[in-house]
């Protein structure tokens, strides 16, 4: 039985315990705040990082499903098959463009194909079948129609008139030496992307209106990030885009704005709890979207910030316990202080199982991070590597020759070193020199074949800037070069405005000529008298390079198709050559084209002239 204290040391030891009780209060409650802050702050920095790496992959998913089905339109729009029918409406031309557009469409994914005449009717569909076919239906009110007939391109986000159900119509003027032919549309819808967006954090892309266009949230559709004027809201129903959407305002706060860094937010939803989440915005591009993500950081704000302020309390209260342990130990006899020392030795056992569990769960966190982000990094490598495939499909094919032509200059160094060994032993120093001359001649040669691969390999993505017209011709034959030797194809060029500068990228404007010098040695096989003809004519802002063979030429039949997709008379071909080529000629704001020819084929590349 303890004995009580004597009564002139009552008093004081209260008082002592009393302040030593207030002092670890105060101390446990500043040090789980600034632990719980500090943990937050660097908690929502990592969310905000994730947020904003999740909404850029987002908006690149988006964007390579929008430049999938934007070179549509424009092929179909250079197609003469659809000039033809629009110029003539010929019934059987009509139900081949139908069918045509139906295979189009399946192979594409695109929702919906047709073509509307010069007044807005369309006169083929691709779903010329069903019975919500769109053929005989007028749509010259449609603002896609209206602007690709002022402008020659509109792009329009709204609901099917007929199937009610979203999409964008990219729209393309048809021309014609008359003037305006038609219009062709394609929509796209986007169901599996938002799909695909569903198992993952909520996420919308919104025009600059802040209208919600797509969505992994159905619900959200049409929905605003800020209220609409009501003048705006009239003219969107007038224009028949949205059907009778409210507009209601998304309950997000505060709204997430475009091209501002990720930030935390609010979000209430009619009998749900508010869910907090950290909203990342991306920019779309040409298109004037932005892509928004919520991801969810409630659960993890509050585990992080538990767990932070958990060790802060328990480090504490060891703290605490400690100091009390020392006063105790002052106060009271040996055996009490050994009690109390059990205690405490009981104590950090606890802290110390409990660190470690927390421990274990921030590594299984930090684990997860390191996963996803090489996940990330995965995506864009390989996005990359199938951004390049397409150069090094066309530099596979050169290879073989190129070898070839690096074996004999090798070959010949060999010779010529064993020769200079022979005449030094001869002390014929002066033929020596003359072989060692002609050894560093053959190695620049293969230095200059070898510099020419690595710098076609190599990824680029340079604006137009201005080019000499003899440097890509130069780089593109020595790529052929070999196979030009193996067939013992002559070629005829006309070095006359070779000097002449456009403007484009040099290695893509290369990939373009090799593709064309390919072609027309691959037509001249088996010719007795094989001959491509390379001509640089200049002609006030536009600068011509003219390809022409004197091979069997190009068939009528597949002239009208030589520049669609998959389209291809040869037995290994995919059909993506031309197509290709003439994608990155527009790029630098030319055109590719096949020319009549009395014989053999004549491509012409028309590119803007770069000014001096």
């Amino acid at each position: 039985m303890s004995r009580p204290f004597p009564p002139n040391l009552a008093d004081p030891i209260v008082r002592r315990w009393a302040v030593f009780v207030v002092a670890c209060a105060v101390l446990l409650a500043g040090v789980v705040g600034f632990a719980g802050a500090l943990a937050e702050r660097r908690a929502t920095a990592d969310l905000a990082r994730q947020a904003q790496a999740s909404a850029t992959l987002h908006a690149a998913v988006l964007r390579s499903e929008l430049a999938k089905h934007r070179s549509l339109p424009f092929v179909l729009a250079q197609d003469p098959d659809v000039a033809e029918v629009l110029r003539s409406g010929d019934p059987r031309g009509l139900d081949a463009m139908n069918r045509k557009l139906e295979v189009l469409s399946g192979g594409t994914s695109a929702a919906v194909i047709y073509v509307l005449n010069a007044r807005g009717m369309t006169i083929a569909a691709s779903n010329w079948r069903l019975p919500t076919t769109f053929v005989g239906s007028d749509y010259s009110f449609r603002p896609y129609y209206k602007d690709a007939r002022a402008n020659g391109v509109a792009e329009l986000f709204a609901l099917g008139t007929v199937s009610r159900r979203p999409g964008l119509f990219m729209s393309r003027r048809v021309d014609g030496p008359e003037g305006v032919l038609g219009v062709v549309v394609v929509k796209v819808e986007f169901e599996a992307l938002e799909a695909e967006w569903s198992a993952a954090e909520p996420a919308f892309a919104a025009d600059p209106r802040g209208v919600i266009l797509v969505t992994s949230i159905p619900a959200w559709r049409f929905s605003t990030l800020a209220p609409l004027p009501g003048a705006e809201q009239a003219r969107l129903r007038a224009e028949h885009r949205f059907g009778d959407a409210p507009f209601a305002v998304l309950k997000i706060t505060p709204p997430p704005q475009a091209g501002r860094p990720p930030v935390l937010t609010s979000l209430s939803a009619p009998g749900q709890d508010e869910t907090r989440y950290m909203a990342a915005s991306a920019d779309l591009g040409a298109v004037g979207w932005t892509v928004y993500t919520l991801t969810p950081v409630g659960a993890v704000l509050r585990a992080t910030v538990a767990g932070a302020r958990a060790i802060a309390l328990l480090a504490g209260l060891v703290a605490c316990a400690l100091a009390a342990a020392v006063l105790r130990w002052r106060g009271q006899a040996s055996v009490r202080a050994a009690r109390q020392e059990a205690a405490r030795l009981e104590l950090e056992a606890r802290v110390e199982e409990r660190t470690a569990e927390l421990r274990e769960t921030n590594q299984r966190l930090t684990v997860e991070m390191d996963e996803r982000r090489r996940a990330e990094a995965h995506v864009h490598l390989m996005q990359d590597e199938l951004a390049q495939s397409n150069k090094l499909a066309t530099l596979g094919q050169i290879a073989a020759g190129v070898a070839h032509e690096i074996n004999q200059p090798v070959a010949a160094i060999r010779a010529y070193a064993d020769n200079a060994a022979v005449f030094l032993e001869r002390a014929d120093d002066k033929t020596a020199k003359a072989n060692l001359g002609l050894i560093a001649g053959l190695t620049d040669r293969i230095g200059l074949i070898t510099d020419e691969l690595r710098a076609f390999a190599r990824k680029s993505s340079a604006p137009p800037a201005p080019v000499a017209v003899r440097e890509a011709v130069d780089g593109a034959l020595l790529l052929v070069g070999p196979r030009l030797r193996q067939q013992g194809v002559r070629v005829v060029r006309d070095e006359a405005d070779e000097a002449a500068r456009v403007m484009a990228e040099r290695f893509r404007l290369e990939q373009v000529l090799v593709n064309l010098l390919q072609n027309a040695i691959e037509a001249l096989e088996d010719r007795p008298d094989p001959e491509i003809r390379v001509q640089v004519s200049v002609k006030r802002s536009q600068v011509r390079i003219l390809v022409a063979d004197n091979g069997p030429g190009v068939a009528p039949e597949a002239a009208k198709t030589l520049f669609t997709p998959f389209a291809t008379a040869k037995a290994r071909g995919l059909g993506l050559g031309l197509v290709i080529s003439r994608d990155i000629v527009a790029e630098f704001g030319g055109e590719l084209s096949l020319e009549a020819a009395p014989g053999g084929a004549r491509f012409v590349l028309s590119l803007p002239k770069a000014r001096s």
